[in-house]
């Protein structure tokens, strides 16, 4: 069942709005502390990135604004996995994001995430 109670899932934003930042992003060992060792994307382009080439790529990455996000939905899979769906708005162009991370004690990991352009 689809929630949009943002606090109860305040980890999992807070996870998801650090990726989205550069100051985390050109920081490989931040973004691999984040991401699961079998992470996959999906990126808007329909290209499909794996948990190495996702590192390198992000520490490429010119510095920019952190995205505007809204509409955020939570969906709790099962125990400890929870699937996260919003908005994004950037540099005029909108995307859904959609992620799975898992929680645990020692913090969220993302296991898989896809970006998908609002024709606009």
């Amino acid at each position: 069942m689809w929630d949009d109670d943002a606090d109860r899932y305040a980890v999992v934003v807070a996870a998801e709005i650090a990726l989205l930042s550069s100051e985390v992003r050109t920081d490989a060992d931040r973004v691999q502390a984040l991401l699961a060792p079998d992470f996959a994307e999906i990126g808007a382009s329909g290209r499909r990135w794996l948990r190495t080439e996702t590192v390198v790529e992000l520490s490429n990455e010119d510095s920019r604004a952190v995205p505007e996000t809204a509409d955020w939905l939570f969906n709790e899979l099962s125990p400890g996995i929870v699937l996260v769906n919003y908005r994004l708005i950037a540099e005029g162009r909108e995307s859904r994001r959609s992620s799975i991370w898992q929680l645990s004690d020692s913090g969220p990991v993302l296991r898989f995430h896809q970006g998908t352009v609002i024709p606009g």
